[in-house]
């Protein structure tokens, strides 16, 4: 696969920014089932191979799970501070669960890549509950015990793809700003210099 001319000045991005543990976060808005925009901040975890699809790991039972059932389209905002540049990239989004036989190899991969403490998540209760005192999260009045399986993915863990079909790039350093836009059009990328 050849690279897209949008990863080239993203991996740039990516490497000057490297010290910033917080620049590998971003925004992903998705459509609230309310109709409205709902967006939070994610973790960038690379792409999937041989793809230009931005991996980022969610809870089946989170609300932007069943927003994306919904409405597969999302956007992701992601600002680079130290390099002083924006991209912004619009496509749909795939929710891989454990039933997604194809995409299953690329799930444990990703699962075997995260950290204990963020597998321990998947285990517990489900994400927007009310949290008794102490921590202790109540489902259905009890406090639910669970155990931690940290070899196989829990069930409730989820690869979420985005797949890009427009990518908006902003250079805010220099005393000229520039602005490139890409766009897919099923068969190439398209590059366009835009007013920033």
């Amino acid at each position: 696969m050849s690279l897209t001319p949008w990863r080239s000045p993203l991996a740039r991005a990516l490497h000057l920014n490297r010290s910033l543990v917080y620049a590998r976060y971003f925004q992903l808005a998705t459509i609230g089932n309310n109709g409205y925009p709902a967006n939070r901040t994610v973790v960038f975890r690379g792409f999937l191979e041989e793809t230009n699809q931005i991996k980022i790991i969610t809870d089946s039972r989170s609300q932007k799970a069943s927003q994306i059932k919904d409405h597969p389209q999302g956007e992701i905002c992601w600002y680079f501070p130290k390099s002083r540049e924006q991209f912004r990239f619009q496509g749909l989004l795939t929710l891989v669960t454990g039933e997604d036989v194809e995409l299953q190899p690329a799930r444990w991969r990703v699962w075997q890549d995260i950290s204990l403490a963020a597998r321990s998540q998947f285990f517990g209760a489900a994400p927007g509950e009310l949290q008794a005192m102490g921590g202790e999260v109540m489902k259905g009045g009890e406090i639910e015990k669970v155990e931690r399986d940290t070899i196989a993915p829990s069930a409730n863990f989820c690869l979420l793809l985005l797949d890009p079909i427009e990518v908006d790039h902003l250079e805010l350093r220099g005393d000229r700003q520039n602005r490139h836009q890409y766009l897919w059009n099923g068969t190439n990328w398209i590059t366009t210099l835009i007013n920033p």
